[in-house]
């Protein structure tokens, strides 16, 4: 699942016509990067929700034959927020097949992760009793000092704070869920991420990951117009 329901306030007025993921960096929409890398990785069905300027990302994307998948369209109308926006599109994520584990990316970050490396997890995760959720987190950025959360040495993520080992990074916005954390979310209801992340690490089913490599969330013109520049060099 891409997220691209946002309304990208901080990147206006670029984005008062144009949705944030299908800005262009190096050539190409943010989002497509990311459907070119699940491509690579062999995903081939991709849920993509919306809300804000919805028609113009799917006229722009259409159902993915371009890119050799197949892009499934969940409209919100109005943004739901992560959990809300997941639950909004169970019907989609389960299809093929019922509960199971997916993989969720922002569609407005840039970076050169390579998401088939999360394919033998996401199988243990399915076989676990519990649902699970697993975070791919990177160094903390400098708009981003303090971090989101701690990734323990056990590879198990904890909250920050005083006597927890470990250090203090940020979440990448690359992760996989199991879909049955979010039947307790009716649909069409507004619903943030942070409680089940909280809920997750307190019941110690969420796992994590460090990422060293390139990535960037591009949050505003200035940010987007440096990234397009080093793409381009």
């Amino acid at each position: 699942m891409i997220f691209a329901a946002g309304r990208g306030d901080r990147m206006r007025p670029l984005t008062d016509t144009t949705p944030k993921p299908l800005l262009a960096v190096g050539g190409k929409p943010l989002i497509v990067w990311q459907i070119e890398a699940l491509a690579r990785a062999g995903f081939r069905d991709i849920v993509i929700n919306h809300a804000w300027l919805g028609d113009r990302l799917e006229a722009a994307l259409g159902d993915g034959r371009q890119f050799g998948v197949r892009i499934h369209w969940s409209a919100e109308g109005t943004a739901l927020e992560t959990a809300g926006g997941i639950a909004h599109a169970l019907p989609l994520l389960t299809a093929n097949g019922g509960d199971g584990v997916f993989l969720a990316v922002s569609g407005d970050i840039f970076c050169d992760f390579d998401y088939r490396q999360l394919l033998p997890r996401t199988r243990a995760m399915a076989a676990a009793a519990r649902p699970q959720m697993h975070l791919v987190m990177v160094p903390n950025p400098p708009f981003h000092p303090h971090g989101d959360f701690v990734l323990g040495d056990d590879g198990h993520l904890r909250m920050p704070a005083d006597g927890v080992a470990g250090q203090s990074l940020t979440f990448g916005n690359i992760g996989l869920y199991d879909t049955r954390l979010f039947r307790d979310v009716a649909p069409g209801q507004k619903v943030a991420m942070s409680p089940y992340y909280r809920d997750a690490i307190r019941q110690g089913t969420a796992t994590g990951e460090r990422f060293d490599g390139r990535w960037e969330n591009v949050g505003t013109p200035e940010q987007l117009a440096a990234l397009d520049r080093a793409l381009r060099a």
